[in-house]
């Protein structure tokens, strides 16, 4: 994950004490979301947050889904990240929740388990999923119930700086088949060509991404489906281990830089600025790295996926939609929802700003209308080889990424060996977890 989105998550810490308290007031009571769409006024309320771009591009969608329901009115809530949950929790708290919420993975287990969230299957009527893979409907469900889908998909990756590699004349190896060791060596190459003026490889450890990813290549998870850590001392600190031989040896940078980096804007990091050459992003994260640098950038698949049996890659949800459980009003929320995720006239204005499209048929339609880069994400996204879904973050461990990233700094810095980092981190993430 880039250091904008891991800053991001790390301010919304606040928010997640208020959501994960607040929730204790709020349970059923909603309308029938299989009956029959009313012919009377309807108003319904949907939330978000975003920038006033997706503002903009929200509110056109709505006015395009009026003149197909012109009874139906939605009126828009929407607010910057680091308010949107302290609001939505005080009004899921108030039993007066918008009828159609946008949705972050983080938090949804939290809704849903105090049933706060409508079960999507019984609104199956009106919201039609047959065009989104299984593997991406599975991000939604929590206890094997759809509360949630993806508004788009994004699938973990790493970007190569192909001009800083031909400036160094350095090769990279076949990214279909390459390893970890190949990614230490490469980066090792960039470094020592270019006299330590660039870093072969911007080091990661501050997003659930990298350690879901590491996990999963070791036939291990992060969690069980109980929602316990399940993750094991060992392979973590060969994570962290990894990182740090990395930073002692100069293929990527010193501990200081990393950690100042981690704290700033994605046009910061490492990969923005071109001061490296290979780093790890969202795949929908390229545009934003490339406007940033100026170069040519590209997509690689995650080392080490060709090793091992079942990929360390998954599908992750950009965010998601779900329909408040106490909605009077849920089978036209769900029409909403199933516009927004199902037709071509609400894709042709929102294009990607919640993501690639989960909908494979829109994502094939939309190709044409996408820059390079967005339109190499969707490709990415078309080619990947992924895995199971990761179970759903638990109650309790939204605050994840804030202990990640204080044990990557431990390390890097040397204050704690891989090994007790790995041992401390999975007692305080359980801990949380225990006192959710």
């Amino acid at each position: 994950m880039s250091n904008g989105i891991s800053r991001r998550t790390v301010l919304s810490l606040a928010g997640a004490v208020g959501a994960s308290t607040a929730l204790a007031a709020c349970g059923g009571g909603g309308g029938d979301a299989g009956g029959e769409l009313s012919k009377d006024p309807v108003t319904l309320r949907f939330t978000w947050w975003g920038s006033d771009a997706r503002h903009k591009r929200t509110q056109q969608a709505i006015d395009l889904f009026k003149v197909k329901y012109p009874n139906i009115t939605v009126k828009g809530e929407f607010k910057d990240w680091n308010g949107y949950w302290d609001s939505l929790a005080t009004t899921v708290a108030a039993n007066d929740a918008p009828d159609i919420i946008q949705m972050d993975e983080l938090y949804l287990a939290s809704y849903a388990e105090r049933g706060a969230l409508l079960d999507l299957g019984t609104a199956s009527n009106h919201l039609k999923t047959a065009d989104i893979e299984a593997a991406a409907l599975d991000t939604g469900k929590v206890d094997g119930k759809q509360y949630a889908i993806p508004t788009g998909l994004t699938a973990y990756s790493f970007i190569v700086n192909d001009d800083l590699l031909k400036q160094y004349n350095v090769t990279l190896p076949d990214t279909a088949t390459w390893s970890w060791e190949d990614l230490r060596t490469v980066g090792d190459k960039i470094s020592k060509a270019s006299g330590g003026k660039v870093n072969g490889v911007q080091l990661w450890g501050f997003d659930t991404g990298s350690v879901n990813i590491w996990l999963r290549q070791q036939g291990a998870s992060l969690y069980d489906e109980a929602g316990k850590v399940s993750a094991p001392p060992a392979v973590l600190a060969q994570y962290w281990q990894y990182l740090l031989d990395l930073s002692k040896t100069g293929i990527g940078p010193a501990a200081s830089v990393t950690i100042e980096r981690a704290g700033a804007a994605l046009d910061q990091s490492g990969m923005a600025t071109n001061a490296t050459a290979i780093g790890t992003s969202w795949n929908t994260q390229l545009t934003s790295f490339a406007a940033a640098s100026g170069q040519n950038l590209r997509l690689v698949q995650i080392p080490g996926e060709s090793q091992v049996g079942t990929p360390g890659a998954y599908y992750k949800p950009s965010m998601y939609w779900a329909i408040s459980a106490r909605s009077k009003q849920p089978a036209e929320a769900a029409a909403f929802v199933d516009f927004l995720l199902n037709t071509q006239e609400a894709a042709d204005v929102l294009l990607t700003d919640r993501g690639v499209p989960g909908n494979r048929t829109i994502r094939a339609a939309l190709a044409p209308k996408l820059t390079a880069t967005d339109k190499a994400a969707a490709e990415y996204l078309d080619t990947v080889k992924v895995g199971p879904a990761p179970r759903v973050t638990p109650n309790g461990a939204s605050g994840i990424e804030a202990i990640l990233k204080r044990h990557t700094e431990e390390v890097l810095f040397e204050r704690k060996t891989p090994q007790a980092a790995a041992e401390s981190f999975i007692k305080e993430l359980q801990t949380e977890i225990d006192a959710a």
